[in-house]
């Protein structure tokens, strides 16, 4: 995503609707500091909240397709100008989408509304995101950006199906595990592309001779067997093929980090979590494909290596790095920064090894959501001021 500063100056409205990344950064993070310790105190019995679906799967598709939309559309409505060199959506129309997305928080939180409308209206946010990305794909002509749009379409055909499997009395299975691999392609596309150019401008900034490897055929092998591993995950989820087509990704994928020199950023955090994001890609592909093949962790927590890992550790680092470049305050971390980055991924490794220790479970798992949600919370005291305010030149 190229980085520009501030807004465009003939806007005149609240700053908090002046670019999608400030309501949606905002409230996604808000979401997953409430999110996760419910679902904790849940698990400890300390609730007796009913969801419009059991609470297992409230869980699930909370976090797969309320939580981690809002922060793909905070990405892609922040994205997409510097993709088409059109305005961006902003004023009543951002503020409408947002309390789309807010209704379908409350509609699937709460059992009392009618199955179908609940599933109607959380639907229609991917649905509506995905209208806005084709129309400005085509509008813009950024046909080099359609992978994204199929991509997010495919996202929102999942979302659908998770509605019509419990509408139907049938389990969601393969709709969760049909966005996650979805999650596993994104991530290899997006992250592949923003993390050795950031890192390349940062290498130049501090007038390093080494270079980035540009983008060649080992990339493209490396995103293509993540594409047709995830094919495999969502079609054959428990045959061995299926688990060694996800570590040969894993390691090509591996291959493909290791070729961007993140050892190089260690002086900036907030390059450096790029590369961590991407390397908990790269874990997730190896672990899951290892649990497959009975190898390892159990699948249910391999997963997580995805979730709480690739997925919790890259939206901070973009949320971070966006919310700075696009406020016009330098592109540094600082000591909170580095603080939101540190219990993101403290957070992901208790999550993820915690359960097959020799520690109780739930205190394991409580912990663990402390610092995963704490990470976000901490976002939103550090960055909530920045987002809710106009940009530095214009103030």
């Amino acid at each position: 995503m190229a980085e520009t500063v501030g807004e465009t100056p003939h806007y005149q409205g609240s700053a908090i609707f002046s670019y999608g990344f400030r309501p949606f950064f905002l409230t996604a993070s808000l979401f997953a500091g409430f999110a996760v310790p419910v679902w904790i105190l849940i698990l400890a019995g300390e609730t007796d909240m009913t969801w419009q679906y059991p609470a297992r799967e409230w869980h699930v598709h909370e976090m797969v397709f309320g939580f981690l939309p809002a922060v793909m559309t905070g990405f892609l409505l922040t994205a997409i100008p510097n993709w088409t060199d059109r305005p961006p959506v902003r004023g009543i129309p951002l503020m409408l989408l947002l309390t789309l997305w807010l209704a379908g928080r409350i509609a699937i939180a709460t059992a009392w509304v009618n199955p179908l409308l609940s599933a109607f209206v959380d639907g229609a946010f991917l649905v509506v995101v995905t209208g806005i990305l084709w129309r400005e794909i085509a509008v813009g002509q950024a046909w080099d950006r359609l992978p994204i749009g199929f991509l997010i379409s495919l996202y929102a055909f999942a979302n659908i199906l998770f509605h019509v499997s419990f509408l139907r009395g049938e389990a969601a299975d393969f709709p969760g595990r049909m966005a996650l691999a979805l999650v596993m392609v994104l991530l290899a596309l997006i992250g592949g592309r923003i993390t050795p150019s950031f890192t390349q401008d940062f290498l130049a900034d501090q007038g390093m001779t080494e270079q980035t490897a540009t983008f060649s055929r080992m990339d493209g092998l490396s995103i293509i067997l993540v594409v047709v591993a995830s094919v495999a995950w969502i079609v054959y989820p428990r045959v061995s093929a299926t688990g060694w087509m996800l570590v040969a990704a894993g390691l090509t994928n591996l291959v493909r980090l290791l070729r961007w020199h993140g050892w190089l950023t260690w002086r900036e955090p907030l390059v450096l979590i790029l590369h961590l994001g991407y390397g908990w890609l790269v874990i997730s592909l190896l672990i899951i494909g290892g649990a497959i093949l009975g190898l390892g962790l159990p699948e249910v927590d391999a997963v997580h290596a995805l979730t709480t890992g690739a997925v919790g550790v890259m939206t901070l680092a973009v949320m971070t790095r966006a919310s700075l470049g696009h406020t016009g305050r330098p592109k540094h971390a600082g000591i909170m920064t580095i603080l939101i980055y540190l219990m993101v991924n403290l957070g992901a490794i208790l999550r993820l090894l915690g359960p097959s220790t020799a520690f109780a479970t739930l205190p394991v798992l409580s912990l663990a959501a402390v610092c995963w949600s704490g990470a976000y919370m901490l976002f939103v005291v550090v960055y909530g001021p920045m987002l809710l305010r106009p940009s530095l030149e214009e103030q």
